[in-house]
């Protein structure tokens, strides 16, 4: 899918570049964050809106209750890092790693990962809405609870994703990769490939109780 690059945003113009460290008061409005590395940031209720990150790491960083609005993110590193309960609408992140960054009962809504990869990261009991996650790579990430509606997975590698206790509306499945933990709620919502069905018969029918034998 098409992703805008940074001279694309309509606020591009009026960004300012960032320097030092992130300020106690959190209150961040068409700033360009570029080439620089965030260690324990502490910024619990931080708000970015029209901001821009490129080449950006952060580590074990404390954004919790954070907002991020009409945000843009290349090429940036986050590792241990809490955005819990934080709420992110219209975002676009690309080509970025996210390990070990808990985002657990936030809201995130018409947000684009494209081509990123996220380990061990912690969407539990999250509100999903026109979320899409495009070519990216997805090992050990928990939406457990969550409830996912309009998002879609095209292109993307799915590895021991817990699905357990999730609500779909119009999910679609079609073009992933699926290695799932589910239950037998789980699927209900989604809209899954043939191809899909096959693979997944085998879970599928151990979460119902179903026993699968040929023998005598």
């Amino acid at each position: 899918m098409d992703v805008p690059e940074l001279t694309d945003l309509p606020f591009a113009h009026v960004l300012v570049p960032h320097e030092g460290a992130l300020d106690s008061d959190g209150d961040y409005d068409t700033v360009l964050f570029e080439r620089v590395d965030f260690d324990d940031p502490r910024v619990p209720n931080a708000r970015f809106l029209e901001c821009a990150f490129r080449t950006v790491t952060i580590s074990d960083g404390r954004l919790q209750r954070s907002s991020l609005q009409d945000v843009w993110l290349r090429d940036v590193r986050m590792t241990g890092t809490n955005m819990a309960e934080s709420r992110w609408q219209d975002v676009t992140v690309i080509g970025s790693s996210l390990a070990g960054v808990q985002v657990f009962g936030a809201q995130l809504r018409r947000v684009v990962f494209s081509g990123c990869k996220l380990d061990s990261v912690n969407f539990r009991s999250s509100l999903l809405t026109d979320v899409t996650f495009d070519h990216c790579v997805l090992r050990d990430v928990d939406f457990a609870g969550a409830t996912l509606s309009e998002c879609r997975f095209p292109g993307s590698e799915l590895t021991r994703v817990d699905l357990t206790k999730v609500t779909m509306e119009h999910t679609d499945l079609r073009g992933a990769s699926l290695g799932l933990l589910i239950d037998k709620e789980s699927l209900n919502g989604a809209t899954i490939s043939s191809a899909q069905l096959s693979l997944a018969a085998p879970v599928l029918a151990e979460t119902l109780g179903i026993v699968v034998s040929d023998e005598p």
